[in-house]
């Protein structure tokens, strides 16, 4: 038989269509297995990231198929988003007619690649009935005080007129015009996903085990938990007057208490509601206001970056301890978002504090000492652990016993109180742009800000719009922007923000978890995502395993509160692939090292692209692009194809009949080979996911076959091998299997035959003194002196005329006899 990849890849893709041999069956009683890959956003052409990650899927997925499982396997598009726009200002095309005919083309690619996904499940998250449900649970969220409405600073690029996330400024300038970015206060709607930050922690521990430890990790510190101690730093009677008695204290957030002797100066953000209102009422010289102005219009994210940066407030606060006076000051290094955006700095015992305290020459005082004692001029922050100095009554303890002290004084005196903060921020999710969804609320003069009603979603963009670049067209579309109040009927304006993307992304595995016919009707069927959810397997790149996963959980969790699902956490397993490299770098069309599926699918075929992107690595290392690997590839299915004529029709019938027993040496190593593989294969679809091991496994399997001639145990091979590598080579496999045998060793799960593995004989080296001198091979019920007999005839000439005086047997292995001399 000859192997023509394009004619019998178009043969079994057309079947598989026609007669919907991917989609799942409505039957709940049958054990099911949802396996999921992070879904594309519709760029236009699939690169190789794409086929691995794919390809990882749906080899899992054909796999639990063939094992009797009733399996969800769906793709869809995450179609909204800034591109679609940057396209329409390029080309002058509508976004959504962009989006619409990127996907018809991506579709294309992925079923020329053979991926055995449902098409009844497929949708884009940028159709309007997946918006109105969306928009439904953003409702929801609202009116269960999970999301509201503030104002707060944001990056702002003047010439678009529009928001920019942190990732879409480029070293301080908007990645599309390159004009700096300006810090503004805007409003902004927030979705409150501090409030389960430590449901999020806790359940972290549910997962071990069958996610990465380094996504568990990552994870973790991105939420950031940390325990400290919250209390007033009351301004001095001088500082009040001086802010015209508008402030009388701040907050602070510490997770030293034991350092609090150690205060030297405090520090406020740039943002913070003190250094606001000094700067609005010119209460410091001007150079210091300007300067303080120019902190103001640097992002955070920039901020961190910079070398230490600060301007004396000329105001002091109150030590709550030594009642002495303490300077504060604006500082860069402080964040607004985190512990009330001021702090208690400690230079001696905080690098970041210390650095500062050099900089504008503030004082540095040790409270703590290790075992070199105290510290002269010091190059660097003491950041270890140690015993209390300097520290009134609490001196002489461990600093470790001090933090559990200090907030118990602080706490009998009702001046502060032990406090759990979270790095973890709530989420922002207005986007100042046309191509997202429409955020579901109405700004009325009578009412303020008013939830649409539910049965009026959805509320679908206006697709008569100019993208410009510059604003966003819906603060301009007067005909859908006005609107009537849902509450009071009068006139009213819609919201003209639209969602971050990353909220499409969070619930998407539920809208593929409903039947298809009752979407329309329901939305998500919790009977439906009773029996599917949670997701068995998830797959996707390491870069999603911080934001995406995490709000994927969150959004899981607050569905589950919302009466949605019951389900509070989404994935099950996950797999994360390594990247697709070449020359060294990770694929893109900036360096010019992009591969084209298609151009490997029109040479070679879908199954050598599979073969390869499967074999080439472990799916979670990095894999580097390989021309002579492809053609290897190639050339392996060939030749499996082409030794299927050693096998005749009655042979295929009758493999069964095998006599173990009976066979040659050649014959029972081949089927030896053949089941190692089976063996392999059940671990590797299960556990491992390391399909290179078993890709080797058939290869080694086909080489032993090829060293004997028996037509029966042809057959079993095939047999076994087009079952276990039909997850890899689909199209290749469904044709050899349904010729030899009607695709009958699809239907069951074959059983490993352990008779296989039975040796007639093993070999064992014999070393001298601990070195190799020959082997010897024996029975595998011979006894140890059976074995040393054998073993001294066949080491008789290094032996002779030497005394025996230690005899070693280790089973299965060797032989070593111990001489004098």
């Amino acid at each position: 038989m000859e192997y023509n990849p394009q004619q019998l890849e178009k043969k079994w893709q057309t079947f598989w269509s026609e007669n919907k041999s991917f989609e799942p069956s409505d039957d709940t009683k049958q054990e099911k297995k949802y396996i999921l890959s992070m879904f594309p956003y519709p760029s236009g052409r699939i690169h190789m990231g794409h086929v691995r990650n794919y390809c990882l899927g749906d080899a899992i997925a054909r796999y639990f198929r063939k094992a009797n499982f009733n399996v969800l396997h769906p793709i869809g598009w995450d179609s909204f988003g800034m591109p679609a726009e940057n396209a329409a200002i390029k080309h002058k095309l509508h976004p959504k007619k962009w989006t619409y005919e990127n996907i018809d083309y991506m579709r294309d690619e992925l079923r020329a690649l053979g991926l055995s996904f449902s098409q009844t499940r497929e949708f884009a998250t940028s159709d309007e009935l997946y918006t109105k449900w969306e928009q439904e649970f953003i409702i929801k969220m609202y009116e269960a005080g999970l999301l509201y409405r503030k104002s707060t600073v944001v990056n702002w690029c003047e010439p678009c007129h529009t928001v920019l996330a942190n990732e879409q400024v480029e070293e301080g300038c908007c990645w599309r015009c390159g004009t700096p970015v300006e810090q503004k206060e805007m409003p902004g709607y927030y979705i409150a996903i501090t409030k389960y930050a430590q449901e999020l922690l806790d359940d972290l521990k549910t997962l071990e085990g069958s996610w990465p430890s380094q996504v568990l990790t990552m994870q973790e510190n991105w939420i950031g938990r940390s325990e400290g101690l919250e209390f007033d730093l009351e301004l001095s009677k001088d500082s009040r007057f001086k802010l015209n008695k508008q402030f009388a204290s701040y907050k602070v957030f510490t997770t030293r208490p034991d350092t609090i002797y150690g205060i030297s100066y405090s520090a406020l953000a740039p943002e913070h509601p003190i250094v606001k209102y000094i700067v609005e009422n010119n209460l410091l010289p001007n150079d210091k206001i300007e300067a303080i102005k120019a902190m103001q219009k640097v992002s955070e994210r920039d901020r961190a970056t910079q070398d230490k940066q600060g301007v004396s407030l000329e105001i002091d606060v109150i030590h709550p301890l030594t009642g002495e006076l303490i300077p504060v000051w604006v500082a860069n290094f402080v964040l607004a978002s985190y512990g009330g955006g001021a702090v208690m700095a400690v230079p001696a015992h905080d690098q970041r504090d210390f650095e500062f305290a050099k900089q504008y020459s503030l004082p540095i005082k040790q409270v703590i000492v290790g075992s070199e004692g105290i510290i002269e001029n010091p190059t660097e922050a003491f950041t270890g652990e140690g015993e209390l100095i300097n520290s009134e009554s609490f001196t002489g303890l461990k600093n470790i016993k001090a933090k559990k002290a200090i907030i118990y004084h602080f706490e009998q005196n009702s001046i502060g109180k032990k406090q759990v903060n979270f790095k973890l921020r709530d989420w922002g999710v207005s986007r100042q742009r046309y191509w997202g969804a429409p955020i579901p609320f109405v700004h009325c003069d009578s009412c303020g800000l008013v939830p649409e009603k539910v049965e009026n979603l959805p509320i679908a963009l206006p697709e008569d719009v100019e993208i410009t670049g510059h604003g966003n067209p819906l603060d301009t579309h007067e005909t859908w922007k006005k609107c009537a109040c849902p509450k009071c009927g009068k006139e009213a304006l819609r919201e003209t923000d639209t969602l971050d993307t990353f909220v499409q992304s969070s619930w998407y595995f539920l809208r593929y978890a409903t039947n298809h016919k009752k979407w329309e009707k329901e939305g998500i069927s919790k009977k439906d995502a009773d029996y599917w959810m949670d997701v068995d397997q998830y797959i996707g790149g390491i870069e999603h395993a911080i934001l995406h996963l995490l709000y994927a959980r969150f959004f899981t969790k607050v569905l589950n509160d919302l009466g949605y699902v019951n389900s509070r956490e989404p994935f099950k397993r996950l797999l994360t692939q390594g990247m697709v490299l070449k020359d060294g770098a990770k694929m893109s069309k900036s360096k010019g090292n992009v591969v084209d599926p298609d151009s490997i699918v029109e040479e070679f075929g879908a199954d050598t692209a599979r073969l390869f992107i499967l074999f080439a690595a472990p799916p979670t290392k990095e894999l580097e692009w390989n021309d002579s690997a492809v053609e290897g590839a190639y050339k392996f299915i060939k030749k499996f194809v082409q030794r299927s004529s050693n096998i005749s029709k009655e042979a295929a019938l009758n493999f069964e009949n095998i006599e173990h027993s009976s066979l040659n040496k050649e014959e029972k190593e081949a089927r030896r080979k053949v089941y190692d593989a089976l063996k392999r294969a059940n671990d590797v679809f299960t556990k491992t996911f390391t399909f290179n091991t078993l890709i080797a496994g058939a290869m080694e399997a086909l080489n032993a076959l090829q060293a004997q001639n028996n037509e029966l145990v042809w057959a079993e091979g095939y047999y076994i091998l087009t079952n276990i590598l039909e997850p890899i080579i689909p199209h290749t496999c469904w044709e050899l299997a349904d010729n030899l045998f009607e695709r009958k060793n699809f239907n069951n799960k074959i059983e490993v035959k352990e008779e296989v593995f039975a040796l007639d004989s093993i070999v064992l080296a014999v070393t001298i003194n601990g070195k190799k001198r020959c082997e010897v091979e024996v029975s595998p019920s011979a006894s140890k002196e059976e074995i040393l007999e054998i073993a001294k005839k066949q080491a008789n000439k290094w032996l002779e005329g030497n005394e025996i005086i230690k005899e070693i047997v280790v089973p299965n292995k060797l032989v070593n006899l111990v001489i004098k001399g």
